[in-house]
């Protein structure tokens, strides 16, 4: 694998480290009242590492059924201009998304912080009250179910690593690292809460807030960067930069 590959991964699962089930459950987690139980804090983020895994192993290869027929048709002008005008539309999406964050003490961020989102707050009440791992697991999965939609950096590195006609061992390899680096930040906070109790807890709460205030500018970053991805892309291939003289100021 090429380190240009490699660090692309590594960009986009630590993008795909900043969504609601692979850092804010965490951070809500890390936050319980009273003693922290580390065990359901990791059995939760190792199952929604593998289930992230095994969506990526699935998709992998229908990935790779239907690359031929893309590479085929992946000259076809038609198409590019519909790739451009695809990511134009998700960058045009990420600007209505990205709406700015309340200002902290104001009544908006007021009524935000108060309480918790519902859904968060009775999945950390199910999955850390210590009865059994089966509403910690369900906790997990459901997670990771609702943000099918939403893993648009998933889903590119599983376009990269599908054009690469990986091996399956070294394939699973490269999944599970992505895996392994998109719940990295939430093991680090873990490790210092643990470790570091009483210095780390204020700026875990405060880096919580932060993430509630910000969820749609978080969430228009992730669209945004996608679509200039996909219309960097398209460009390129149409040669708009070459007709415009831009050929020699982007990368």
């Amino acid at each position: 694998m090429e380190p240009a590959l490699a660090l692309s991964l590594g960009a986009l699962a630590l993008i795909d480290s900043l969504s609601i089930g692979t850092l804010l459950i965490p951070l809500f987690f890390l936050l319980t009242p009273g003693r922290l139980r580390v065990v359901r804090v990791l059995v939760y983020l190792a199952t929604i590492a593998a289930f992230h895994l095994a969506v990526g192993f699935v998709l992998s290869f229908g990935a790779g059924w239907f690359t031929s027929a893309l590479e085929a048709m992946s000259e076809s002008q038609p198409l590019l201009w519909v790739q451009l005008v695809l990511g134009a539309a998700l960058l045009g999406g990420a600007l209505l998304l990205g709406r700015p964050a309340p200002k902290p003490g104001s009544p908006e961020a007021a009524a935000i912080l108060e309480r918790p989102p519902g859904r968060l707050a009775g999945w950390r009440d199910a999955a850390m009250d210590g009865r059994g791992t089966g509403a910690l697991v369900g906790v997990a999965l459901g997670a990771g179910a609702l943000e099918l939609a939403t893993m648009l950096p998933y889903l590119a590195a599983i376009g990269l690593v599908s054009q690469e006609d990986l091996p399956v061992p070294l394939l699973l390899a490269v999944l599970a690292a992505y895996c392994a680096v998109m719940i990295a930040p939430a093991l680090l906070l873990l490790a210092g809460r643990v470790l570091l109790r009483r210095l780390v807890e204020p700026p875990l709460s405060r880096l919580t807030q932060w993430l509630q205030l910000n969820s749609a500018e978080n969430t228009a970053w992730i669209v945004g960067i996608v679509g200039f991805l996909l219309a960097r892309d398209a460009a390129s291939r149409l040669a708009l930069f070459e007709q415009s003289g831009l050929a020699g100021l982007l990368p």
